[in-house]
């Protein structure tokens, strides 16, 4: 059965982006970048929400016509182009839409635990007012949070407080230390 996966990067003060969206902060380098793309290579989707998705899909789809794009971005903008995504949102008419997106109206969690039958690779979870609805249904497996080296002292949290969220345990599967400074921390789901 395939995961739901959390993939996020934060600063060490717990924020993923500034005030004002900015992640111009990211420590982002060759090496990240590969491991992103490769990691990203295994996925079987993309799961987000609307404003998340508009963002990606302003950026990505064009890489390839800007002369300073490095190979790997335009090798991740390959990926999130041919990959599956689900985006959810209230205002979008649901069903089939650009870049192989299918849009549904709200995270239901039967439908997300059949998602998880199907073949394929993991699905990751983008964003994270996405993440917090996933977790408040306690449909999230692993973690994977990528620690950027630098205070940024407000923004949004990595983790929203839900309505609903209660303690659940982890198990430290993985770490990793770029040459940059960025720690991966992936932790998994203890449901033992």
């Amino acid at each position: 059965m395939r995961k739901i996966v959390f993939m996020m990067g934060m600063s060490l003060d717990g924020h993923m982006q500034g005030p004002d969206r900015e992640i111009g902060w990211h420590r982002v380098d060759e090496e990240l970048h590969q491991h992103m793309n490769d990691v990203s290579r295994t996925f079987g989707g993309f799961l987000s929400g609307r404003v998340t998705h508009e963002l990606m899909a302003a950026h990505w789809p064009t890489v390839h016509k800007d002369p300073e794009a490095s190979p790997t971005m335009a090798e991740f903008a390959g990926i999130w182009c041919e990959m599956p995504k689900i985006v959810f949102s209230r205002t979008l008419q649901p069903g089939p839409a650009q870049w192989h997106t299918t849009v549904m109206n709200e995270v239901v969690p039967e439908a997300i635990r059949a998602l998880k039958e199907q073949p394929g690779g993991d699905l990751v979870i983008e964003g994270a007012n996405m993440a917090t609805t996933f977790l408040e249904h306690d449909l999230v497996d692993e973690f994977r949070v990528y620690v950027h080296p630098v205070l940024i002292g407000a923004g949004t949290p990595i983790f929203h407080r839900g309505e609903t969220f209660t303690e659940r345990p982890l198990r430290l599967a993985e770490t990793h230390t770029f040459g940059n400074g960025v720690v991966l921390l992936r932790h998994e789901r203890d449901r033992g």
